[in-house]
């Protein structure tokens, strides 16, 4: 029998100042089942482990079997993972293809490759495929199929991820209905990677959408429906923080439309001191007064990915009813020009009672951090915290976009940090944080001056200023949040979503 389960993804997300985002997703029907009922599928997928050399499958007719055994031996096809080898269906079956997807040693692969398994079915699929049958009998003496197989699952639904709601005439769109030949345990490793999809997916869209529409006000307005998830969210206006002497997260917004406003999103999963996660969540980044070049303004609508990673982490926590207390805080402003604006060797008061001389008005994102820091940090007492940021160039020419940069003091928060990168494949290298580096960012006129170099690393030692005492670390993800290939179909990438959901249930293991 059918297992009492079925995800849609993609169904209309709760946006609710645009409207058109209804249709951003892919519509993916998944179920579970333990009968091998393949008679309503137009598409049967066999999950093929490596140097499999024989199909012993009672779902197909021996003549198809031999046939397909023999198509293998000529494409010499192993299974290594990913690799795909389709045949058409036989006259006397009603599917009209059969795809045998190859996974590859499943004593061997990590659960990154299981997911760009995954991703390559979902790339390979056509509108011609309406009921897909996974057939997943050949890996069941794996160690562990369940997890394999939620794991390719997971791959698919995030490869299936569109965004065209601006689009006049977007792609039509297939209807892909899978059922999976699995057992309960799979049905329950897969729903907790639905939760962590669709955090994943509201932080491409977030930062996806055009930043006219993502400014501060909107963001929030975005998100405000996570509250029915069970979810607290405060939200302080540009008067709040100001009044709460937040001058560099102020200064920052005081030239936009919006001003500077600060989320907070508290998941309350125990009644342990809380974790910390801030997002830099500048919506659009001119550069201010020392304004950016045309082409290096063309992506900042991507300023705002560190905030939107928190965001997403935190709908990814509340949707796995973790058992883990979280606050995620977002500074968010947009760093626009008017007469209004923040000027070069102003001075700005921080709610840590720290001076800043503003040297770059485009060096705004650790401005903003610093209050974000403070704020958690005095209203919360996080047991430690984490930051991300899309914060600096230098950062991109020193590890490039396959790792984000990490800093930090404390070993453990960086070791959980590190195996949260390799496990969901959001990989992180540790760039050095020294006393030399403190003096390019001491003022000679303030406590603190934004900007100095080097680049990277003078960024994490101002935000150190900033942590306290607070085991801590700041991840700099210039450069990542866009990407195609993989799990990702292009545009943005919810990066940043699935490495702090995982620091979050690494740390708390660790402790």
């Amino acid at each position: 029998m059918k297992l009492a389960r079925s995800f849609m993804l993609g169904a209309a997300l709760a946006l609710s100042s645009t409207p058109v985002l209804a249709n951003s997703y892919l519509n993916t029907n998944v179920a579970f089942t333990q009968q091998a009922d393949q008679s309503q599928a137009d598409t049967i997928v066999i999950l093929v482990p490596a140097d499999t050399e024989s199909l012993d499958l009672g779902g197909l007719e021996r003549n198809t079997r031999e046939h397909i055994e023999r198509v293998m031996e000529l494409q010499s096809f192993t299974g290594s993972a990913g690799s795909i080898l389709e045949v058409v269906g036989p006259v006397s079956s009603s599917a009209d293809r059969i795809i045998l997807l190859g996974v590859g040693d499943l004593s061997e692969v990590s659960r990154a490759d299981n997911e760009k398994t995954g991703a390559a079915l979902a790339a390979h699929l056509t509108d011609k495929s309406s009921q897909v049958f996974v057939d997943t009998s050949l890996i069941n003496a794996a160690s562990n199929p369940a997890l394999n197989i939620a794991q390719i699952a997971h791959g698919i639904d995030l490869r299936n991820y569109r965004f065209d709601a601006y689009k006049s005439e977007p792609a039509d769109r297939p209807q892909h209905n899978f059922t999976w030949s699995a057992t309960e345990q799979a049905e329950g490793e897969y729903n907790r990677l639905v939760a962590l999809a669709e955090g994943v997916f509201l932080a491409r869209e977030l930062v996806n959408i055009p930043p006219s529409e993502s400014a501060p006000i909107a963001f929030i307005e975005k998100v405000r429906y996570l509250e029915d998830m069970g979810l607290s969210i405060t939200v302080l206006g540009p008067d709040e923080v100001r009044d709460m002497n937040m001058g560099a997260l102020y200064g920052v917004g005081q030239a936009s439309k919006d001003g500077a406003h600060l989320l907070v999103l508290h998941w309350e999963g125990s009644d342990q001191a809380p974790l910390a996660l801030v997002g830099k969540g500048n919506t659009f980044d001119t550069g201010g007064i020392n304004v950016k070049s045309g082409a290096g303004m063309r992506t900042m609508k991507t300023d705002s990915a560190g905030g939107a990673a928190v965001v997403g982490a935190m709908k990814a926590l509340a949707g796995q009813n973790a058992s883990i207390n979280v606050v995620g805080v977002v500074p968010l402003t947009q760093n626009m020009i008017s007469r209004d604006s923040q000027l070069p060797s102003d001075v700005v008061m921080t709610g840590a009672g720290i001076t800043v001389e503003i040297n770059n008005t485009d060096a705004e994102g650790r401005l903003i951090l610093a209050d974000g820091l403070w704020y958690a940090r005095s209203q919360y007492e996080p047991r430690a915290m984490v930051d991300i940021a899309t914060l600096t160039g230098a950062k991109v020419g020193a590890v490039g976009t396959d790792y984000s940069a990490i800093f930090g003091d404390d070993e453990g928060v960086l070791a959980a940090l590190r195996t949260a990168g390799e496990t969901v494949d959001e990989l992180v290298w540790q760039l050095p944080m020294h006393d030399n580096y403190m003096k390019s960012i001491r003022s000679e006129v303030a406590d603190l001056i934004n900007g100095g170099s080097p680049g990277a690393s003078a960024g994490a030692m101002f935000l150190r200023e900033f942590a306290g005492d607070t085991p801590w670390a700041h991840i700099d993800m210039a450069g990542n949040a866009m990407s195609s290939g993989g799990i990702h179909p292009g545009g943005a990438n919810g990066y940043g979503v699935r490495l702090l959901t995982e620091w979050v249930y690494q740390y708390s293991a660790s402790e």
